[in-house]
């Protein structure tokens, strides 16, 4: 395979070769490294490469060319090479447009000239976009292939667990493929041993799921030890923060997820308004980039589900579901949240057949040149709509309410009235699904009368429920399933009965001692990826005060 290419474009010639000097030193070994002294030059260059099938990883050009500036050419760039990393590099004075650029070209960053030293000013930048181009770069390979049905719940939940887990696939649809079926007769497979995996060796899985799946592709299934100084329960903002700090910190710590790093947040299309990202960062890149920190500062991972607690003195023991225990004297739960089902005639028989919960975005190139539909208005709704209008002819959004502005955020409003495949449509909602084997049609209701639509794909994002059901009964939480920590504690004045120690529960403490709380799943928090993390980091800290005890 040819290696990925960088490329740089520049009409000042001595500006142009000291950019190639410094990526071919420090990435010349990975990379190849090409030129272009125009923004006309450069896309003839991308032309031909998109034509050979030649993978370009970044773009590096200049604001102030002849002909047609920078921002232009990165812009039209999107089309050859969408997922290339974009790269402004402007003087002090193009700031302005540069920070425009993000919105219009959808640049990934912008460099202010000179970048001396490179090791300082240049490098760290690249090297983090190219990371995130590597992790969702998918080379043409004979590796892992899996074969299923757009219309089977079971093929959703493989594919969405390997997408998020990023483990590179070939998916391989038999309803619409006649070279999926002819594969699926050479392997002997029958309809109802799909979904099946294809692994390299020529191996398969009938049947597969995730957690059959996870050793196979190197996930880590099983703890190291018996014993951790904390095992935090749930690997989104909160559980990751947690993991960081904590491990950073010293503590042994483990990590204990059923799906993927990133938890409900992992699966956003675009968060554009948390801290230190100006264009912006998908979900599954933010967990990505927490899990390896994490990791790197020690804390260890195992994809598996919680489904027990149990106290036993100054040990707390968390039951999974393979049978094992794994004991420490901290747990955090940092459960999350999961989408609220449509309570409708025929959702559950369609659920992962046409009607899916939460981004959903493996499903999205299947959505190519079709209507979906979005129902709900917040934010996770209007980035899944943004989303998924880079795919469909059109997207409809369903919103009960008379509007977005109580619901979603400006800047996602903004983008969505300028996005002119989207079209909104309030005092509406979903009242009946059809469909014999995937979703055919839906019923809406508005203030118009009932009406019937034809629809193969409905993306639901109606508010949120705790995962809470297999916590023990000492856990108090609220009538919703919200866990109850800190202050909300007490009723009338009082701790619960399960509490029994002589001081105050830490404001992140539930009503067990050492089991602490943090993120979506707490009574009262405020649903931001960066309240999550926030609250995971501080739940070390509370973790340290109650090690200190013993």
């Amino acid at each position: 395979m040819a290696r990925p290419i960088l490329l740089a474009v520049d009409d000042d010639v001595s500006v142009l070769e000291a950019v190639v000097q410094d990526l071919r030193r420090q990435y010349g070994a990975t990379y190849r490294v090409m030129r272009a002294a125009s923004g006309q030059a450069a896309l003839d260059t991308l032309a031909q490469l998109k034509a050979r099938q030649e993978p370009v990883a970044l773009l590096l050009s200049d604001q102030r060319m002849p002909g047609m500036t920078g921002v232009e050419f990165l812009e039209r760039a999107r089309d050859l090479y969408p997922e290339a990393r974009r790269v402004l590099l402007t003087a002090y004075a193009d700031t302005d447009a540069a920070i425009r650029a993000i919105n219009a070209a959808r640049i990934h960053y912008y460099l202010n000239k000179p970048w001396d030293p490179p090791e300082e000013r240049l490098y760290p930048v690249l090297t983090d976009l190219l990371d995130d181009w590597k992790a969702g770069y998918r080379p043409a390979f004979e590796g892992l292939r899996v074969l299923g049905s757009r219309w089977s719940l079971n093929d959703h939940k493989l594919r969405n667990f390997l997408s998020r887990n990023h483990v590179p696939y070939r998916w391989l649809d038999v309803t619409a493929s006649p070279d999926a079926r002819a594969l699926m007769a050479e392997r002997g497979l029958g309809p109802e041993q799909l979904p099946a995996v294809l692994f390299s060796d020529g191996s398969t899985l009938p049947q597969a799921n995730p957690e059959q799946l996870a050793a196979r592709v190197g996930l880590r299934t099983q703890a190291t030890q018996e014993f951790y100084d904390m095992v935090v329960v749930g690997a989104g903002p909160a559980g990751l923060a947690a993991a960081v700090y904590g491990a950073s910190e010293g503590l042994r710590t483990l990590v204990i997820e059923p799906e993927a790093p990133g938890g409900q947040a992992g699966s956003t299309s675009r968060i554009e308004n948390y801290l230190g990202f100006p264009s912006g960062v998908t979900g599954a890149d933010l967990g990505r980039r927490a899990h390896v920190q994490a990791s790197r500062f020690g804390a260890e991972f195992v994809t598996q589900r919680a489904t027990g607690l149990r106290i036993d003195g100054q040990y707390r023991f968390v039951q999974l579901a393979d049978g094992r225990e794994v004991s420490s004297h901290v747990v955090l739960l940092a459960l999350g949240v999961q989408y609220r089902k449509l309570a409708i005639p025929g959702a559950d028989r369609l659920t992962g057949r046409g009607i899916y919960y939460g981004a959903a975005l493996v499903e999205a190139a299947s959505c190519k040149d079709e209507e979906v539909f979005v129902v709900g208005g917040a934010n996770s709704a209007g980035q899944a709509a943004l989303h998924f209008a880079k795919f469909a002819c059109k997207v409809t959004m369903l919103v009960r309410g008379p509007g977005l502005s109580a619901t979603m955020s400006k800047y996602l409003i903004d983008e969505i009235e300028r996005t002119s495949n989207i079209v909104l449509e309030t005092r509406t909602e979903v009242v009946e699904v059809e469909g014999q084997e995937h979703l055919e049609a839906i019923r809406l209701r508005s203030p118009q009368g009932e009406r019937l639509v034809p629809a193969t794909s409905l993306f639901v994002f109606i508010g949120a429920e705790p995962r809470t059901q297999w916590l023990p009964p000492g856990i108090e939480r609220d009538e919703k399933g919200f866990v109850l920590a800190g202050p909300d504690l007490r009723c009338d004045g009082k701790l619960p009965e399960s509490w029994q120690e002589p001081r105050e529960p830490f404001l992140l403490e539930t009503s067990i001692p050492g089991v602490l709380v943090a993120g979506d799943v707490r009574h009262g928090s405020v649903k931001r990826v960066a309240s999550a993390v926030g609250e995971g980091s501080i739940a070390v800290q509370f973790a340290h005060q109650y090690l200190a005890g013993f």
